[in-house]
């Protein structure tokens, strides 16, 4: 759960945070549980509503929708990645714009669907894919960058 949280909220004392408020809420919560999930996808979704309500605190920016998507090429990775890879990626991730930075860990770190974004976050689903490919766009564009800054 820690690990969802530091994903979230992107540095080490918010995600410790946050991660004992939810908790607090998980054991005062309890008697609610109904069973329709495992426990653990229950608190699973606690913690990720508690890092949400943090975020919206900071009042991310979203940026809408294009009317049209298919100028933002799906990028696909083949590549067996090293450790220093790893450690690129995840520092390239913590930089990326709250917005893209929210959807993008909600979709592939989550696994949520677009539809599921759009009703967590209040945004369109054309807004969740939207901030998801502009997220992939910036990453390779992190990423390939002849600076090797991260």
């Amino acid at each position: 759960m820690y690990n969802i949280c530091h994903r979230m909220m992107g540095n080490r004392e918010e995600a410790e945070d946050v991660l004992q408020n939810a908790f607090v809420d998980i054991f005062s919560k309890i008697d609610t549980f109904r069973g329709e999930a495992s426990l653990g996808a229950w608190i699973k979704r606690i913690v990720i509503n508690s890092c949400l309500n943090q975020l919206k605190k900071r009042k991310f920016h979203f940026e809408e929708a294009d009317s049209n998507l298919s100028d933002i090429p799906d990028l696909e990775y083949t590549q067996n990645f090293t450790e220093e890879d790893i450690v690129r990626i995840k520092k390239a991730i913590e930089i990326l714009p709250s917005g893209y930075k929210t959807v993008f860990n909600l979709y592939l770190l989550e696994g949520y669907d677009h539809a599921e974004i759009s009703e967590i976050l209040g945004i369109s689903e054309g807004a969740s894919k939207s901030q998801y490919s502009r997220a992939k766009q910036k990453l390779h564009q992190i990423l390939t960058q002849k600076s090797k800054a991260i």
